[in-house]
C-alpha cells in the first residue's frame, strides 16, 4: 500500500526551513514516504493567526541567527549570514510554484534555499530568483516573467489559505497522516511518529489539549 506523503510547508525567509529541507529527505526515505514541497507566505501565517515573526523580535532573532548556524555547523550544512533579514521572499515562492512539479521544482528549492542560506543572495533581486532556476536546470528568465502570472500568484495564496484552515502557524512544518509538526527539531519527532515509534499514548491528544485559559494577556490597545 502506497503511504501519503509527508507534505513540507516551508518559505525560504527561514533559515530553519533551509536545515529541515535539507535533512528531510533522508528522513522520509528511511520510513519509506515521498516529500511533497508545498510554498506557502510565512507572512500570511503571521497575519491570520495575529503573531510577530522572530526577525521581528530582536533579542530572539539575534539567539535564532546563532542557533541556527551552530546547527548547520553541526550537521555540516553550507550556512552564510542572508544579505537582508526579514526579506521579501514572494518572487521565490511564486518561481517555486511555476516550476514544473517533481525533480525539477526540488531542484530549485535546492537552488533557492543555497542562494539565501548559503550565499548570501538579495533574494529580493530578479536575478537571483532567475540564476537560482538556471542552476536547477530551467528557464530562468522564463520562470521569472511566469511569476507575474495571476495563476502562479494564486497558486501561492490559495496554499497559504489552505495552510491556515488546517491549523498551520509557522514553518518549516510537516504534515503526515493527520499530524503536524513544526520547526527543525521537530524532524526527530516526525521520524519517531512515521516509523511508529510516536511517545505519545492513546487518549493524549485529548488529555493534553482539552483545557481552558485561566489568564489573558493584555492585547494592545485593550
Amino acid at each position: 500500500m502506497t503511504r501519503a506523503p509527508v507534505r513540507f510547508l516551508f518559505d525560504y525567509i527561514s533559515h530553519n526551513a533551509y536545515l529541515a529541507w535539507v535533512q528531510l529527505g533522508p528522513v522520509a526515505e528511511r520510513c519509506g514516504r515521498e516529500v511533497e514541497p508545498v510554498p506557502v507566505l510565512f507572512a500570511g501565517l503571521l497575519n491570520a493567526h495575529g503573531q510577530l515573526g522572530p526577525a521581528e523580535v530582536a533579542p530572539k532573532a539575534r539567539w535564532m541567527m546563532l542557533n541556527v548556524a551552530r546547527k548547520a555547523r553541526l550537521l555540516g550544512i553550507p550556512i552564510a549570514p542572508p544579505a537582508t533579514h526579514p526579506f521579501p521572499p514572494l518572487l521565490a515562492l511564486r518561481a517555486t510554484w511555476a516550476a514544473p512539479a517533481g525533480e525539477p521544482r526540488r531542484r530549485l528549492i535546492d537552488a533557492l534555499f543555497r542562494a539565501a542560506w548559503a550565499e548570501s543572495k538579495d533574494m529580493g533581486d530578479p536575478k537571483t530568483v532567475a540564476g537560482a532556476a538556471r542552476a536547477a536546470g530551467l528557464d530562468g528568465d522564463g520562470l521569472v516573467a511566469e511569476t507575474a502570472r495571476d495563476e502562479v500568484k494564486a497558486r501561492l495564496r490559495d496554499a497559504t489559505d489552505a495552510a491556515v484552515r488546517e491549523g498551520v502557524w509557522g514553518v518549516p512544518t510537516f504534515a503526515a497522516d493527520g499530524e503536524v509538526f513544526w520547526g527543525f527539531d521537530d524532524l526527530a519527532y516526525l521520524e519517531l511518529f512515521l516509523a511508529g515509534r510516536d511517545p505519545l499514548q492513546p487518549g493524549d491528544a485529548e488529555r493534553f489539549t482539552d483545557y481552558g485559559a485561566s489568564a489573558r494577556r493584555r492585547r494592545p490597545g485593550e
